[in-house]
């Protein structure tokens, strides 16, 4: 597992509602664990999705694809990393999710995101300014 161009992780554990009937984690779920860790990302910055709303501002996904490598099961706790960048108007979250313990990946993705503010597409600039550091 190559870490160095991640700029944030997290930990998560497979929760067993979170299996399907072969026994690993239904497909679904790793929407939601790509989300999680884009939150916990954006709170860890500085700037959480409760204080961009209450400036006017909604990022909305435009796109999402994901490759699934390896399954995870019922125990298994994954690293969930990511790294941003800015291409025109959107965000591009890369973003992989391991199994911690065996280090395989789970799955790989790449999430677009772009910016509503106000209920009006913008390009972005605002949240550019609160994570230029981390583009």
């Amino acid at each position: 597992m190559e870490t160095t161009d991640y700029i944030f992780s997290l930990e998560i554990a497979v929760r067993d509602y979170e299996l399907d009937s072969e026994g690993i984690v239904n497909n679904a779920n790793y929407l939601h664990y790509l989300e999680l860790t884009r939150h916990e990302f954006c709170r860890w910055a500085g700037y959480s999705f409760k204080e961009m709303s209450a400036d006017g501002i909604v990022p909305v996904l435009s796109r999402v694809e994901i490759d699934y490598k390896t399954p995870l099961r019922s125990g298994d706790t994954m690293l969930s990393s990511l790294w941003v960048e800015r291409k025109g108007a959107r965000f591009v979250f890369h973003q992989d999710i391991y199994n911690k313990h065996t280090g395989e990946m789970a799955i790989h993705a790449v999430v677009s995101v772009v910016s509503l503010e106000n209920g009006k597409l913008s390009r972005g600039d605002r949240l550019f300014q609160a994570f230029s550091k981390w583009l």
